[in-house]
């Protein structure tokens, strides 16, 4: 389900440039790209059913709520991204996307750290949530096992980001 939903929302992004686009459909594109959130709902209920009938946690469900929890933090974003490259490469309008370098890339990087701490609190939430509603660790190792995974990626992310204000992103010469 994890895949059919990542799949689901860039087949739904896509379709939504290129309806937005090519085919000049403004609307039909913007309510095919509001569709992402749906996707994020059908997972997160998927998992928790599928949790509640008592099937034992396993990476699969981990990753549930990761993915939930960065599609909520990063959706808007990485829709703007892919918006953006598929004006310039793709229909060959607009500015080239920007390079950055220097301060900027470690701002920008920085402000990318904080989304990935919201997508924490939501993806974590929901980790601990369903720990809490199946109250049986056993069943819940992997949801525990990620949550430590993660919360040391997000520590390692930190490190990243303060990293690129020491040693600044330099333009290749």
């Amino acid at each position: 389900m994890i895949v059919a939903s990542e799949i689901a929302f860039w087949v739904v992004i896509v379709a939504g440039f290129v309806f937005r686009y090519l085919l000049k459909k403004q609307r039909l594109g913007l309510v095919l790209l509001a569709l992402t959130p749906v996707i994020d709902l059908i997972l997160l209920l998927t998992t928790s059913v599928d949790l509640y009938r008592g099937a034992t946690a396993t990476q699969a469900h981990a990753i549930a709520a990761v993915y939930i929890g960065v599609s909520i933090a990063f959706g808007k974003s990485m829709i703007a991204w892919a918006d953006e490259r598929f004006q310039y490469y793709i229909v060959k309008q607009g500015p080239q996307p920007v390079k950055r370098y220097g301060l900027d890339h470690a701002k920008h990087y920085f402000k990318s750290w904080v989304r990935h701490v919201l997508a924490y609190l939501i993806g974590a939430g929901f980790l601990v949530i369903l720990i809490y509603l199946v109250q049986d660790p056993a069943r819940t190792e992997a949801l525990s096992g990620m949550l430590k995974l993660w919360t040391l990626v997000l520590g390692a992310d930190l490190l990243i980001a303060l990293s690129h204000f020491i040693w600044p992103k330099r333009a290749k010469a």
